[in-house]
């Protein structure tokens, strides 16, 4: 690979972040872990890819490896959005010896590489390219039991996507508010006929490419699961029907529903409890 291209990022974008992480410091005296913007090129899409990569505060490159948690970011959102949500990452980071990974999706991926159009390759670039740069130019745990992958909405269905699909990759699987029935969502602008096709002609995608449907894959798998969803979340029932079916399948979980809605201020509480699920996670034996 080339030399490790941690490159500038859009002014506007790095004044965000900028401003973020001095609120940050204004409010604590903890110590907060530090940012890595880089770009990351995609074989599969010809094109760099902009990620954010959280190191804690004492990361050095001797001494035991670090577990990696990759966050992914909802519909519309970007690389930059969950240090938005949830500027504790910083924090987050540096208190459980973790490094946060925060990819770029696009705008409407939905994390898929799309069975209809062929310059949509977000699940080829996030459990492959984007794993394989992290383990190349960090000091990482290269290895399923020291990779965790969570998100919100559209992230929440990608994370669980990408590691039932990708076991060998990811040890723990994270949704919060996830959007996991996309077959429910035909007659909704998510841009979802753009990656799966038009669901008059394509519906077989819409029902083989939604987590829900899914869950069989699980049987027999040793991924950590965990799952969240506000009580006043239009995403609710097709959460309550991925538990209801890894409940009937036997599958272990962890299943909460907590008061909120489908916003920044539900997805900026939840990580902080699943960030403790997957510290406990990495911790195992």
């Amino acid at each position: 690979m080339p030399a490790h291209p941690v490159t500038e990022i859009g002014l506007d974008q790095m004044r965000y972040i900028f401003f973020v992480i001095s609120i940050l410091m204004a409010i604590t005296s903890a110590r907060a872990g530090h940012v890595d913007s880089v770009e990351i090129f995609s074989p599969s899409m010809r094109k760099n890819i902009k990620c954010l990569v959280i190191k804690p505060d004492r990361y050095t490159i001797t001494g035991d490896p670090y577990p990696v948690l990759y966050l992914l970011h909802g519909w519309s959102g970007n690389f930059a959005g969950w240090l938005g949500s949830a500027p504790q990452l910083l924090r987050h980071a540096d208190t459980y010896g973790m490094i946060i990974v925060c990819p770029d999706g696009g705008y409407d991926s939905w994390y898929l590489d799309s069975p209809v159009d062929s310059s949509v390759r977000y699940e080829t670039h996030i459990a492959l390219e984007v794993v394989q740069y992290v383990d190349y130019y960090y000091h990482t745990r290269r290895e399923s039991s020291g990779r965790a992958i969570a998100g919100l909405s559209m992230g929440g269905h990608g994370a669980m996507f990408l590691a039932i699909r990708h076991p060998d990759v990811f040890g723990a699987a994270g949704s919060m508010a996830g959007g996991l029935d996309l077959s429910a969502w035909r007659k909704n602008d998510w841009d979802l006929k753009g990656v799966l096709g038009d669901p008059d002609s394509h519906w077989q995608n819409w029902l083989d490419y939604s987590v829900v449907n899914l869950a069989p894959l699980l049987k027999g798998s040793k991924l950590a699961i965990i799952i969240d969803c506000g009580t006043g979340d239009f995403f609710l029932p097709a959460n309550r029907e991925m538990h209801r079916k890894l409940s009937e399948l036997k599958i272990p979980h962890e299943y909460t529903e907590r008061p909120g809605l489908h916003d920044g201020n539900y997805w900026g509480s939840a990580i902080d409890f699943q960030v403790v699920y997957f510290d406990k996670f990495f911790r195992r034996p």
